[in-house]
């Protein structure tokens, strides 16, 4: 594991003025994915732009951890819908060339 892109849970609580509860209860419903290197926590770089969201959607609409569980699962079900919309145009444009 390359520890370079692992970013310390406590480094995040301070930045983001949170307790280290809020990235235990998301690591706990599975929205983000915690790290232990050396007794240490981290998540990785890559999890920081959702990350950013759920916070934004905990402090400026204050949704608690099941609501932003909510949107992230209907995120993800119109990224899904979207890729399959996507597919099926594609296959009819091969039906209209013929």
């Amino acid at each position: 594991m390359d520890a370079k892109n692992l970013i310390q849970i406590q480094t995040l609580c301070s930045h983001y003025n949170l307790e280290f509860s809020f990235f235990d209860d998301l690591n706990n419903t599975g929205l983000i994915e915690i790290e232990i290197v050396e007794e240490k926590q981290f998540i990785h770089q890559d999890q920081i732009g959702n990350l950013e969201k759920m916070i934004r959607l905990h402090n400026e609409l204050h949704l608690n951890l099941e609501g932003i569980d909510v949107v992230f699962n209907l995120l993800e079900k119109e990224r899904q819908l979207h890729k399959e919309l996507n597919a099926l145009k594609n296959r009819l444009r091969l039906y209209e060339n013929i």
